[in-house]
């Protein structure tokens, strides 16, 4: 990638005066590290910045003592950004700022410290570092770095948080203003921020001119007697593989809970009728099942399980105007700002934002917190949601890193002993199974008496990699969005009907295919086919199976996140 410290107007280096005469008096070592700095230093002038590095590194430790060595770490950190190393530029910038801080050149080096955390997608740290340099002459190049990556940021957690933290910074609220437009229609809630921003900047009140226009109201449709369903799963039945194979049974066993679902309706005089449409494994397909007419004739769709198909299918229940649920994703983002779109499933962020609501209130926010999570997009929708959430409560969130499950030098680095010490709390993000027991490890090497609480995604319970006595630990809690009570008797009765009617027990996917159909079943049923604003007022509503489902305020996923732990190896529900 290109390094935008060139792009935006960079400074130039200062400049370096070498003392020619001085040479007589140095010693040999002095005059070797003397040479090998001139020589790094021209290999970077020559854009051959890996060489540049590699004569560098040696010069910028301070025992090393060589007079230079702030400028050979600057110097190494404009070759490593040059790259696009962005981990080896911080780290080196970090050591300039920590190891020398009266280096003359110290506001050139936080100049590039907020490109590198940019780069990064820490915008908090950017934004801080900038904020650092002084007006002159660092106001023009300062704005254009900010307004060149924050026009690129397209996560809504993290522009809230940044908006929260800097009200009164009138980039921020403009480039926030024009993300908030890339929405149709705009949901009340943001047309009312939007109008707020505009008033209080003084912002072209004509640039938003059709964001302030009243927004698609769902279509009033008249009540039924049996309302049609379209279930759009890839069944995959042009495969035979599934005749050995056991790869799409989770499909088999979400229609088989819907297809009980709609007995259950049935006998409660709310009766639905399913069509079944095979999506496939690929979009094509999708694209030729949305090109059949009687499809814009359903009162609801359901599915599919693939984010492309999602993201196709979203579109097209819009554009109808028909309520449509994914069953499975925890993507938020495939709902924002789609009025006829739901997600059956708790967000990742939703997950984030109660699980640091529990925190707060469970741990305290007196000591810090450590927040760990994997590199993958609904994880690190979690980490920002539970970061802004924590602190927004009060607390302080002292340690944050990214990690690959596959990479074991990244997940071990990531779980530092040392930091866990003082934390009153660790999240872990990562539904991997090699993620545990490297977390256990690292937590039994912290004394017990120190030993932080630990709050982990609730499948961490299947993982046969961990021991019931390091599950079962007093500090150890779940957030589990699947949590349901096995010896409830919603559970217990439904479990004998589908042990009658398929002769195996029902797995997780058959059960969420029953619940779902049960809720928005019954939703149509009292409702009708445009119950958005109903089901926006109601209170929560307890599950056959699992614990709830709620979606306040225009939410557009389950609000519900029970939170639990083991007591005598039994889950306990704590919220």
């Amino acid at each position: 990638m290109t390094c935008l410290y060139r792009a935006v107007a960079p400074l130039p280096w200062r400049r370096l005066f070498l003392l020619p005469l001085l040479l007589l008096s140095l010693g040999a070592a002095a005059q070797g590290q003397l040479a090998r700095y001139r020589t790094g230093k021209a290999q970077l002038d020559q854009g051959h910045y890996a060489a540049a590095m590699q004569e560098l590194e040696p010069l910028t430790q301070p025992i090393n003592h060589f007079a230079q060595a702030p400028d050979a770490a600057y110097l190494y950190a404009v070759a490593a950004a040059r790259l696009g190393q962005w981990p080896e530029a911080e780290q080196m910038l970090n050591l300039l700022r920590n190891q020398y801080p009266a280096y003359p050149g110290l506001s050139e080096a936080l100049y590039l410290q907020g490109q590198v955390s940019f780069e990064q997608g820490d915008y908090d740290t950017a934004l801080r570092t900038l904020g650092q340099l002084p007006a002159e002459p660092y106001a023009a190049p300062r704005e254009a770095m900010q307004a060149t990556y924050l026009a690129k940021l397209k996560d809504r957690t993290t522009w809230q948080r940044l908006l929260k933290r800097y009200p009164q910074s009138k980039l921020i609220g403009r480039l926030y203003a024009d993300y908030l437009l890339t929405a149709t229609p705009l949901p009340e809630a943001d047309r009312q921020q939007l109008d707020a921003l505009v008033t209080q900047f003084k912002l072209d009140r004509n640039r938003y001119t059709a964001a302030f226009m009243a927004p698609a109201v769902p279509k009033a449709l008249p009540r039924k007697g049996t309302y049609s369903i379209g279930v759009l799963l890839p069944f995959e039945l042009q495969d035979n593989s599934w005749q050995t194979q056991r790869k799409n049974q989770f499909v088999t066993d979400f229609y088989a809970g819907l297809r009980m679902a709609q007995d259950s309706l049935q006998r409660a005089g709310h009766p639905v009728q399913l069509f079944a449409y095979d999506t496939g494994a690929d979009t094509l397909t999708l694209k030729s099942v949305l090109a059949i007419p009687e499809l814009a004739g359903m009162d609801m769709l359901i599915g599919p399980v693939y984010k492309s198909g999602a993201k196709l299918l979203a579109r097209y229940a819009r554009d109808h105007q028909i309520i449509c649920i994914n069953p499975l994703s925890q993507d938020g983002s495939l709902v924002q700002d789609n009025p006829y779109h739901y997600l059956y499933a708790p967000s990742s962020a939703t997950q984030g934002r109660v699980a640091a609501q529990f925190a707060a209130t469970s741990f305290g926010t007196g000591r810090p917190a450590v927040l760990l999570h994997e590199d993958s997009k609904d994880e690190n929708d979690f980490a920002a949601a539970y970061q802004a959430t924590y602190e927004a409560a009060g607390g302080h969130i002292t340690a944050t890193h990214t990690f690959r499950p596959d990479d074991p030098t990244s997940l071990t680095a990531a779980l530092v002993p040392a930091e866990l010490a003082g934390a009153s709390h660790v999240v872990v993000a990562s539904d991997n199974r090699k993620v545990g027991p490297v977390a256990f490890s690292a937590l039994g090497q912290v004394p017990s008496a120190g030993r932080p609480a630990l709050l982990v995604p609730g499948t961490w319970l299947d993982n046969p990699s961990l021991g019931v006595g390091q599950l079962g630990s007093a500090g150890v809690y779940y957030y589990q969005p699947r949590y349901f009570d096995r010896q409830g008797l919603g559970y217990r009765r439904f479990r004998q009907l589908y042990l009658t009617q398929q002769k195996v027990p029902p797995s997780v996917f058959a059960n969420q295919g029953f619940e779902l159909l049960l809720f928005f079943g019954n939703a149509l049923q009292e409702y009708g086919p445009a119950f958005q604003a109903a089901l926006a007022t109601e209170p929560s509503q307890p599950g056959a199976i699992f614990e709830g489902h709620t979606y306040p305020n225009g939410a557009h996923d389950n609000q519900t996140v029970p939170l639990i732990k083991l007591s005598n190896l039994e889950p306990q529900l704590l919220r």
